[in-house]
């Protein structure tokens, strides 16, 4: 199989189920932008994520798989895929619940840093919001189906406390925003 179709060299692209639509589409912005999160939470695993961070990242890897397939196929579509449900957010509540349990409350904003892992969890995190507002837009216009946002949301109050997280694990506490 190439890799190459040339089928997109007019500026569109195909969906699952068919159709094709532009590359600038709000759809399509939803699901690149889905892809490049994707990539950075590989990113944070390659950067020495502990070895609980790590599965818990493996598993959403595989998780904003199926949310990207499910951006790229339209609810009309007579394509079978996975789609994401209200219970990929449960898991991440609980998952949220776990980390916290192990966590000293929150006092006060906190800088993103600390260990590379962290960071780009981090960085993962604001991707994640970004990608929730391009849904968030998207679905104004056409059906994602309410799960995807509900799993955005949640996943990046996941990923700020994963973030957290792994520093704790490291032995770095958070860093507090101090106000002028």
């Amino acid at each position: 199989m190439k890799i190459y179709t040339r089928t997109g060299d007019d500026g569109t692209t195909g969906l699952f189920g068919g159709g094709r639509v532009s590359k600038a589409s709000a759809r399509i912005e939803c699901y690149g932008t889905v892809d490049e999160l994707n990539s950075i939470i590989g990113l944070a695993r390659s950067l020495g994520c502990s070895p609980e961070g790590d599965r818990y990242l493996n598993s959403l890897q595989n998780s904003l798989f199926v949310l990207g397939a499910d951006l790229a196929t339209p609810r009309h579509a007579k394509a079978f895929i996975d789609r994401i449900e209200e219970s990929h957010a449960t898991e991440l509540e609980t998952w949220i619940d776990e980390l916290d349990a192990q966590l000293e409350p929150l006092k006060t904003f906190v800088l993103p840093g600390g260990t590379q892992a962290s960071s780009s969890i981090h960085l993962a995190r604001t991707v994640c919001r970004r990608a929730e507002r391009l849904c968030v837009a998207a679905h104004e216009e056409e059906d994602l189906g309410d799960a995807v946002v509900h799993f955005l949301n949640r996943l990046s109050d996941f990923l700020f406390m994963l973030a957290r997280w792994e520093n704790h694990a490291a032995g770095i506490p958070d860093t507090p925003w101090i106000s002028k």
